[in-house]
Parts: structure tokens; sequence; C-alpha cells
């Protein structure tokens, strides 16, 4: 099987899994701590892929400046893209949270934009945004009644945040692909990023409502780590390797839809006509924004080769 094939495998298995996460995080955060619950996710599942890694290849690269890449990928990914999401979800629906993280190809193409001096802004870019920004006003829409809970508006700001760094993440770990045992970099990542969730635990975490033996809450624990993260993450990772990132995160499409379905049937979250417009407004948001910037690549790469087209970046702007 060609590596592109195995790559859209693997990007279908991540379509189906992460969307199921969210619901297996929104039951684990209501027995755990949130980062306490996160952080002994993805130490677990970061030692289980170290391990596996190694069985399967010998190589590894534990010089400084790959373990210091890896710590900030990981730290960026899982300390914050995945802990702030699963602090969020303390007080926000799991099918909500999924909506909102479906934002995340749209920061990747931002930063995109604002770290290359050759990506220009366009005004397909700008109206995707804007549409984007319609949807998330439509999930405040739904949910009217909670803001003014303080807790809720935290917990769709730390979901932001979450999807923010996790598209700063993907981009700084495609664009410092390192050949030597990708999967061992992987768990690195995973658990230096749960060993930071950890630290911070004890500092954002609230014990009152601590049930370390909950049925539930080990269940969505242990589905956690061998789907959400020793299969899914090592998944995604491959993905990143050998597809394009506008392409690997296609799974952003899928996740919320899978999301809000389960959530609506196993733990009975409301699905008003604002959530499902609030998913039609932020999935077609990001096909405009990623179609925009796709137009200015190849404006740019026509530019930058002496062949410019009908249309420049700056008459589409």
């Amino acid at each position: 099987m060609i590596p592109q094939t195995k790559a859209y495998i693997a990007l279908i298995f991540i379509c189906i899994v992460w969307g199921t996460t969210y619901l297996a995080i929104r039951v684990g955060v209501l027995h755990y701590p949130a980062f306490l619950f996160a952080g002994v996710r993805q130490v677990i599942s970061g030692i289980v892929l170290l391990t596996g890694a190694l069985l399967v290849n010998k190589n590894k690269d534990m010089s400084w400046p790959n373990i210091r890449r890896q710590m900030l990928v990981g730290f960026l990914l899982l300390t914050v893209g995945n802990g702030c999401v699963t602090w969020g979800e303390k007080t926000v629906p799991s099918g909500i949270a999924a909506l909102i993280c479906s934002l995340m190809p749209i920061f990747a193409v931002l930063f995109n934009l604002v770290s290359s001096s050759r990506e220009k802004f366009n005004w397909i870019i700008g109206a995707g945004m804007l549409l984007g920004t319609g949807g998330v006003a439509l999930i405040f829409r739904h949910s009217i009644t909670e803001v003014s809970n303080s807790a809720y508006l935290l917990g769709i700001g730390a979901i932001l945040l979450a999807t923010s760094c996790w598209a700063l993440g993907s981009i700084i770990n495609r664009k410092n692909t390192n050949p030597v045992n990708p999967f061992f970099n992987s768990g690195l990542q995973l658990f230096f990023g749960g060993i930071f969730m950890l630290v911070l635990s004890p500092a954002v975490d609230d014990f009152s409502n601590f049930q370390p033996w909950d049925k539930n809450g080990l269940i969505a624990l242990a589905y956690l780590i061998v789907f959400g993260s020793v299969l899914a993450y090592t998944a995604y990772m491959y993905v990143l390797s050998k597809l394009p990132v506008g392409i690997a995160t296609i799974y952003a499409y899928v996740n919320p839809l899978v999301a809000v379905v389960l959530g609506a049937l196993l733990l009975h979250e409301e699905v008003s006509i604002y959530t499902v417009l609030a998913f039609v407004a932020i999935i077609s948001s990001v096909v405009i924004v990623n179609r925009g910037y796709r137009k200015q690549n190849q404006l740019t790469k026509d530019s930058y080769n002496g062949n410019p087209v009908a249309g420049t970046a700056a008459s589409d702007s």
C-alpha cells in the first residue's frame, strides 16, 4: 500500500475517533479534575507510544534541540490544546466544544499568513473569517441563558485558546519534521505535554468532586488513552508528514458532526436550530478560508515563477 493511501486511511480514522473523544472527555471531567485527567491520559499514552516506537525502530534523536522542539509542540498541542479543551468541557457541552474546535484550520491559515511575507490576505479569506465569527455568535445565541455565566464564558475562551494553540503547534511540527523515528517524537510530545498538565493541575483544577474509581470515568480514560491518544495522535502525526496541512486538518469538518450527534444521543445535550446553523456556518467558513488560502498560494507561486495571472493578490484583497 502506497504511503498516501495509508495516510488517507489514517485520516478517516482520525475523523471518526476524534469526533468521539469530545463525548469521552465530557464524561471524564464529570468525575475527574480536568488537567489531572488529561495529564494522566497523555503521560500514560506517551509512555506506551515511546515503548512501542523503540521496539519497532531503535533509532531515536535524544539531542537537546530535538527534545526542546518536541516539548514545545507537546506544550502547544497537548498542554494548552488538549488541556484547555478538557478544562472547558466542564462547563461547555461536548458538541459546542467540537464546533469551536472546528475553527482550527482558520487559525492555521491565519498563522501561516502572519508568519510568511509571501502569503497575503484576500477577500475570500476575509469572507470566510466573517462567516466563522457568525458561527461562533450563533453558538452564543444557542446558549443565550449562559452568557451571564462566567464559568461558561471562561470555558468558551479556554476552548478558543486551545484551538489556536493546536493550529500553531501543528504548523511548527510540520515545519520541523525530524525524519528519525517520528513515532518516538510523537511519544515525547504526549509525555511532555502530559507532564506539563500535571504540573499545572494543582493551580487550575478543582478537586472537590474527585471520584478516582468511578467506572464511567475510568472507561472514558481508557478509551481516550488507547484510541484518542496512542492510535489517533500517532495517525495524525503520520498524516501531517504525508499530506498537506489543508488536507490533514479536514478532520475538523467531520469531528463536530460526530460530537454533536453523540452528545445529543448519549448525553441528551440540546441541539437547536442555532446549533445546526452554527455547524453550517463554521464548516462553510473553513471551506471558504481554505479556498481563499489555496488561491492566494497559487497567485504567489505564479508571481514568484514569473508567470503573473489575471487578478493579483492586491486586486483580491
